[in-house]
């Protein structure tokens, strides 16, 4: 999978890419993740990629030049399946749309700031806008990490256990199960006899019953979206 990301301030996004299963999955050669500053394609020498909103108000947008420029040069370049902009007004991110995301070949990420981008952006160029939750964040820089990690994982063999993620919360809108490693016995806190079992049948009928149980208690929205 090939993602590119487009940001004002590509720095903060080199981090969460550069360690753990982002790292492997960029090694393996599975994930190819792009940032390109978008003051590549400023307006002018200093750099200008936003201005003042028409009809006055506080907050600045990104511009439509800029923006135009870098997508449509990124564009005829590679191909995107999907160029997705990341607000708060957009559709709720979950595991769903990460599933179906991981299925794409090649994505671009624009990440807003200050007061978002011009509205002709999105009316022509942006196939879908994500949001990863009702709040507000200084730039869809945090949220670009959040995604690509969601969907990265789900490509096959980026984890070592290719099944784990199909067993992960959300899946099958169920939280995960309980889960428990050595030793057997903490302090009087026992794991449950049934996890020692060998029986992979038992195992399994409590692990969905516990995720039943987990879910009824903690989301039981996901249940009535089932």
């Amino acid at each position: 999978m090939n993602i590119h990301i487009i940001s004002v301030v590509p720095e903060l996004l080199e981090s969460p890419f550069s360690h753990s299963i982002m790292k492997r999955a960029s090694e393996k050669g599975l994930l190819h993740i792009t940032l390109h500053n978008l003051r590549k394609w400023a307006v002018n020498e200093h750099g200008m990629v936003d201005d003042y909103q028409f009809g006055g108000g506080a907050g600045m947008v990104m511009m439509c030049e800029p923006l135009v420029n870098a997508i449509e040069e990124l564009n005829n370049k590679h191909s995107f399946d999907e160029i997705i902009y990341l607000t708060p007004d957009g559709e709720k991110f979950n595991q769903s749309i990460a599933n179906n995301l991981s299925l794409k070949k090649s994505i671009l990420f624009i990440c807003g700031h200050y007061k978002g981008i011009d509205q002709r952006i999105r009316d022509h160029f942006i196939t879908r806008e994500i949001s990863i939750g009702d709040y507000v964040l200084s730039g869809g820089e945090l949220a670009a990490a959040v995604i690509v990690d969601a969907i990265g994982r789900l490509i096959p063999g980026v984890l070592n256990d290719e099944t784990s993620a199909l067993f992960d919360s959300f899946q099958d809108n169920l939280l995960a199960p309980p889960v428990y490693t050595r030793p057997e016995e903490f302090r009087t806190w026992k794991v449950p006899s049934v996890l020692l079992s060998g029986d992979h049948k038992k195992i399994e009928e409590w692990r969905y019953d516990q995720a039943v149980e987990r879910t009824k208690e903690k989301r039981p929205d996901l249940l009535d979206n089932d």
